[in-house]
């Protein structure tokens, strides 16, 4: 029965360690990952609810409306162009974007990075600073492998979703945060 206690707080100590800002470069690098895999969730779903609820922006050939029966609209066309499904979904988008970042620095915050480098409101201007700046890299990544090297998109996503991974993390670890 000792022993299995004793076992128990090891396993214990290991998770708080892990969990802490003292576990190491290899542990920080899968805590960021895990957490960004968590984010982008979070913006994937805020962008479905936004755009099956209030923004209205899923037409019925979507694939959200067809293998989740999400509700969808008819476009004509003739919409003015702050009603065009193109500018609803870039409102859920950003929506989904804002709070993923909020969720993600938080995150990072508490259980990644140690902060303290900077005040909390330019900190978190930088995070959403340097989101905005990998994501901008990234997509410049991806529209140059499919425009000039004929990659395939699904493959030039993947790769653009990579680029913008390591761009936040070297961002948020060596200039954001405090390693």
């Amino acid at each position: 029965m000792e022993m299995e206690e004793t076992e128990a707080a090891g396993r214990w100590r290991r998770i708080r360690r892990f969990l802490s800002h003292d576990s190491g470069p290899f542990a920080q690098f899968v805590k960021y990952g895990v957490i960004g895999v968590m984010a982008t969730c979070v913006q994937t779903v805020v962008f479905y609810v936004m755009a099956a609820t209030c923004l209205k922006c899923l037409t019925a050939d979507d694939f959200a409306v067809r293998f989740l029966g999400l509700p969808s609209v008819a476009f004509t066309g003739e919409e003015a162009w702050y009603a065009s499904r193109g500018m609803l979904a870039a409102a859920a988008t950003a929506v989904g974007f804002v709070l993923a970042n909020i969720f993600c620095w938080l995150m990072n915050r508490w259980f990644v990075f140690r902060p303290g480098k900077f005040r909390w409101h330019v900190e978190l201007a930088m995070f959403f600073g340097a989101s905005t700046a990998a994501t901008l890299i990234a997509l410049g990544v991806m529209k140059v492998l499919i425009d000039q090297f004929g990659l395939m998109t699904t493959l030039a996503v993947v790769v653009e979703v990579v680029v913008s991974f390591f761009v936040n993390f070297f961002i948020r670890k060596f200039v954001i945060f405090k390693g």
